[in-house]
């Protein structure tokens, strides 16, 4: 409900010479906070323990609490309208989101066509599928679903899936590299990924600047081409990469997280009529959300499925004398002949079989980082069919959406 009422308020509440930078705020907020989670929550969990990172948002809500009533604009409050609330709906579209989440987080473990995530998904099916046809019926519809019919807006929430997909894709990716294979503990792992967040911002007055004189189709290609390019450069990875090897794919994520998000926002909601805005909002950023459930759906299965094939496959390999096996396990050339010559022990082994299974986690997460790059490659093909956007004069007098000069 949130991040909805965020960005409806950076169009309604903000003249149109200023929404490029209000938009530009709460968009890095959106996208800096899952990577600045892990330093964050790195640092809660080495220092305390865990169950403190529940409580994170009760200070930050307590101070909402306060400063909203003072700071935001006042209204009349319209209590009529909750008359009109179609309750029904909103139970079942919470339902389905719910059930659609639990069965993506459960296929991987369980299998796509086990019974218990076949049921699910089924249900959020069946419960998305009333949710759609009573809401394009209802005389007040939960969700405007007619939003669709704008070329530009199906397109923006097309890419806002994908970029839910890569961005958190890569901060769940990145964290279960470096401490499963590279073995930092979680804080350290959030110090390796906050270069992506100071990218971030290092780019946010540049993507402001160019976002009001230049065509938003071309800043938004620009975007998801450099995107695809960092992800894919994960995609290389070995069980001695770190921090070094990490930092360019990081800054090249962090530069096009931000041409990713603010130029397909404009595109996506600046055309449309004001009263369409709050809907609209909502449903291109339930778009990323879902992308990012179903995309961290995908890379667990390619990790729990692919993984374990590897490390068999591997393990041949050793066992038949294979040097550039133990290469790739990350054991000394010389330790391995020696034990192909001598035997190994109890603890040796136990060391060659975790040295195998780091291995095969990151042959896995390389694949999945190449099923990210592919998907966000594949969302470049569809932003020339983009309508042309408005582009903003930097000095031009701010108007509402009919033309008029706002009067304030």
């Amino acid at each position: 409900m949130l991040i909805p009422i965020v960005f409806s308020a950076v169009f309604l509440m903000f003249p149109e010479r200023s929404q490029a930078l209000a938009t530009t705020i709460a968009g890095v907020l959106a996208v800096l906070a899952p990577t600045v989670g892990p330093l964050v929550g790195g640092y809660i969990t080495s220092t305390y323990a865990w169950p403190w990172l529940f409580l994170i948002n009760v200070p930050a809500g307590l101070i909402s609490i306060v400063l909203a009533p003072r700071l935001l604009p006042r209204g009349a409050p319209v209590l009529a309208l909750l008359t009109r609330l179609d309750v029904f709906a909103l139970v079942t579209v919470a339902v389905a989101l719910a059930s659609l989440e639990i069965g993506l987080k459960e296929a991987p473990s369980r299998g796509w066509l086990s019974g218990v995530v076949l049921g699910v998904l089924g249900m959020a099916l069946a419960l998305g599928a009333i949710f759609v046809v009573r809401t394009m019926r209802g005389a007040n519809p939960l969700v405007d679903l007619s939003n669709f019919s704008d070329r530009n807006f199906a397109i923006g929430c097309a890419l806002s899936f994908v970029l839910g997909i890569s961005l958190f894709g890569s901060v769940y990716l990145m964290p279960v590299f470096l401490v499963f294979v590279r073995g930092h503990d979680a804080f350290e792992a959030g110090q390796v990924m906050l270069v992506t967040g100071l990218a971030q911002l290092a780019t946010a007055p540049i993507a402001v600047y160019l976002e009001r004189r230049v065509d938003p189709r071309l800043l938004t290609g620009f975007g998801f081409g450099l995107l695809a390019i960092g992800v894919g450069l994960s995609a290389f990875q070995t069980t001695a990469t770190d921090f070094d090897e990490m930092l360019l794919p990081q800054i090249l994520r962090g530069v096009a997280f931000m041409f990713c998000l603010l130029p397909p926002t404009r595109m996506a909601l600046g055309r449309l009529p004001l009263e369409k805005v709050p809907d609209a909002s909502a449903l291109f950023n339930l778009m990323r959300n879902l992308g990012g459930a179903i995309g961290l759906a995908l890379i667990d299965t390619v990790l729990y499925g692919r993984a374990p094939g590897h490390a068999t496959a591997l393990a041949a390999r050793l066992k038949s004398g294979d040097v550039t096996a133990a290469r790739e396990a990350g054991i000394p050339e010389a330790e391995y002949l020696r034990g192909l010559a001598e035997g190994i022990d109890g603890a040796t082994e136990i060391a060659v079989r975790n040295a195998v299974e780091r291995a095969a986690t990151t042959t896995a997460g390389n694949e999945a980082w190449a099923m990210m790059a592919a998907l966000t490659g594949l969302a470049l093909l569809i932003v020339p069919f983009c309508g042309a956007a408005r582009v903003v004069p930097p000095h031009a007098k701010p108007t509402d959406r009919s033309g008029s000069t706002l009067v304030h």
